[in-house]
């Protein structure tokens, strides 16, 4: 006998691009979303069911929002979990569980985690302040990672040598030893309540030189199957022991040895999972509706190899946004344009991403290339 779909109230905080690309996706199961972020003019705004303006840390604001819907969720790891986690006590569904939000905003704890369950990563040592990053030099080379409030590149220092530790952040964090690695990889890997659990495959990370943000991003990645196999056990493996539900994107570096380590964890739709609306057969977006509303996971297979590039604000141009190049590439076979609806550009804001589908990896690569120096996001001023 055919099961009865419920109306539900999917509350998300947070009204990003990663809400609206959600939404996007939600629409086509007739999925109320109710979104609750602090700026009034979010890409979420217009296309939401209930748009609320409100900070995603105050207690009082999420609590409310939260008793107004059915299952709430989140778009980024920077909000109230307290509130959150009263919501769980009360018998709300949130998804990822409070506890595993808490553990994510602080780097701190997330590796602890990491050495506590046996997953591998590179080794780290906490610290406290600059004076004890200075007085821990002989660990370098090392990252100094800012233990709470880092985000998008945002709270990483490479430390090589001792004439780089005026840069060391006075606050608590950790000193993470530098990998010398071969490859930056992904995996996304989504848990529902029933207990089913799909891994998407890997994907190869290129990273901005200066913006630590991804730049390029191809699928498949470009390792062997033992690594690919490798990588999406310890993917499993990590929302497994989390024991979470939702979506969860696994960062992880390749080392020359062949080694797998997991860098850092996200706990929602992620930048490496954008190419997965045309490349792949269910996209991370749709992943996250189905694992958090506890519907049958779709396949994470791919379609075709792709290519993903970010589209950042230039260097330079602050203002009201105007994009070069759009309808060029728009007239190219297999580019699919994905602008966020952003009206005010600066520089490495990300303003909208390109997905490029090709059978012929080397002819994806090239035209990979040849789009990101065709559209570029500036300013009016």
């Amino acid at each position: 006998m055919p099961t009865k779909s419920s109306s539900r109230i999917l509350g998300v905080l947070g009204g990003g691009q990663l809400g609206r690309m959600l939404i996007q996706s939600a629409i086509n199961y007739n999925q109320d979303i109710h979104i609750l972020d602090p700026d009034s003019n979010a890409p979420c705004k217009d296309i939401a069911q209930e748009f609320q303006v409100g900070s995603l840390k105050d207690f009082d604001t999420v609590y409310s929002f939260g008793k107004k819907c059915d299952v709430i969720t989140v778009e980024i790891e920077a909000v109230n979990t307290e509130a959150l986690q009263k919501l769980a006590d009360e018998g709300k569904k949130v998804f990822p569980q409070p506890h595993i939000l808490k553990l994510i905003q602080d780097k701190r704890e997330q590796k602890q985690f990491y050495q506590q369950h046996g997953i591998p990563t590179a080794d780290f040592v906490l610290t406290e302040n600059k004076a004890d990053v200075i007085a821990k030099k002989s660990f370098l080379p090392a990252v100094n990672k800012l233990g709470k409030e880092g985000y998008d590149g945002r709270g990483v220092q490479i430390l090589r040598t001792e004439d780089d530790l005026h840069h060391a952040f006075d606050a608590p964090g950790l000193l993470e030893k530098l990998i010398d690695f071969d490859k930056e990889i992904a995996v996304t890997v989504a848990r529902n309540e029933k207990g089913d659990l799909i891994a998407y495959p890997a994907v190869e990370c290129a990273f901005h030189p200066t913006a630590n943000l991804v730049e390029f991003l191809f699928a498949p990645a470009e390792i062997s199957q033992e690594v690919e196999k490798k990588a999406q056990e310890i993917a499993k493996e990590v929302i497994l022991k989390l024991d979470m539900v939702g979506i969860l994107a696994v960062e992880l570096f390749v080392t020359k040895s062949g080694e797998v380590l997991v860098n850092e964890i996200a706990p929602r739709p992620h930048n490496s999972g954008h190419h997965t609306i045309e490349a792949n057969f269910t996209s991370q977006f749709e992943q996250h509706l189905r694992s958090v509303m506890n519907w049958p996971l779709g396949d994470p297979g791919l379609r075709c190899p792709a290519a993903m590039i970010n589209l950042l604000g230039e260097d330079g141009y602050s203002g009201e946004a105007i994009v070069e190049g759009k309808e060029e590439a728009m007239a190219e076979k297999g580019v699919y344009i994905h602008l966020y609806g952003k009206k005010l550009t600066k520089p490495f804001r990300k303003m909208g991403h390109v997905t490029i589908l090709d059978e012929n990896v080397a002819s994806l690569k090239a035209k990979a290339n040849r789009i990101k120096e065709l559209i570029k996001i500036k300013s009016t001023q």
